[in-house]
């Protein structure tokens, strides 16, 4: 089942106050708080222009707020900065290279010397179920694939805090099922602080340890929800599993009242 959040001590990423206007008055983020727990994944939800991708962007400094402050480790961050690391929605890979120096491409921008930044990106290619195709280019690969590549570059950098901006949207339900679950292994091994970014109240219930619900715009924290659910059982059985789909219709319930 699900509560409401109680207070998070000593947040890796903590977002006190952001507001943000675009050109032509579109305010998309009004006062948004929110305190994000080491080695957890926090999923932002809410309606479509509620600000999500919005906020993701300012987290990872691609983006300045009007007002408040986004801090990492308690430093407030000024820009993009090694402690994150972003995976986009459209893949963003290099056309012209291989697998493997996509993977490495982010440890080859931080000037790690070639054999260490290759010996990284095949460990993370095998994590992430390529293992084997290392010398393949973008466009030989399946759209899951593509996202496996640019999921392993994001975590070959290391990074602390790991932005995911709707990673699974461009595949098939399949994949993206598949996709869930290979995310959920992966961050048992590397306990990284995700925050991530979906339009499914599926997804972020299966994933997620807390969910910020964000009001339409513009973008509010209208709840926070903290999971209690233990996913020890099979993908199948946590999908059957009543408290799972209790906390389904109870956010369906609550971001209806958006819609009319």
């Amino acid at each position: 089942m699900a509560s409401a959040a109680s207070p998070v001590r000593d947040p890796v990423v903590a977002v006190r106050g952001v507001s943000k206007t675009y050109d032509g008055g579109i305010q998309a983020l009004q006062s948004v708080h929110i305190a994000m727990p080491h080695g957890r994944m926090t999923t932002l939800l809410g309606p479509s222009g509620c600000g999500k991708t919005t906020l993701l962007k300012i987290i990872a400094g691609l983006l300045p707020a009007d007002e408040g402050e986004v801090l990492v480790r308690g430093t407030p961050i000024k820009g993009p900065g090694p402690e994150r690391a972003l995976v986009f929605q459209d893949f963003a890979l290099l056309p012209w290279a291989n697998v493997l120096r996509n993977v490495a491409f982010g440890l080859e921008l931080r000037k790690v010397p070639r054999r260490e930044r290759e010996q990284s990106a095949r460990i993370y290619i095998e994590r992430v179920g390529l293992g084997g195709f290392e010398q393949r280019f973008p466009h030989e690969l399946s759209g899951g694939m593509k996202q496996r590549v640019g999921l392993a570059r994001a975590l070959a950098v290391d990074a602390d805090v790991l932005l995911m901006d709707e990673p699974f949207s461009a595949v098939d339900e399949q994949t993206r099922r598949q996709f869930q679950e290979d995310l959920l292994a992966l961050l048992q091994q590397e306990r990284k602080t995700v925050v991530f970014v979906t339009h499914s109240i599926e997804e972020a219930v299966y994933l997620s340890d807390q969910i910020v619900i964000l009001s339409p715009r513009p973008g509010r924290v209208s709840r926070v929800v903290t999971m209690e659910m233990e996913r020890n059982g099979t993908p199948e059985e946590i999908r059957r599993d009543p408290r799972y789909l209790d906390t389904v219709e109870d956010i369906w319930q609550g971001l209806k009242r958006y819609l009319v």
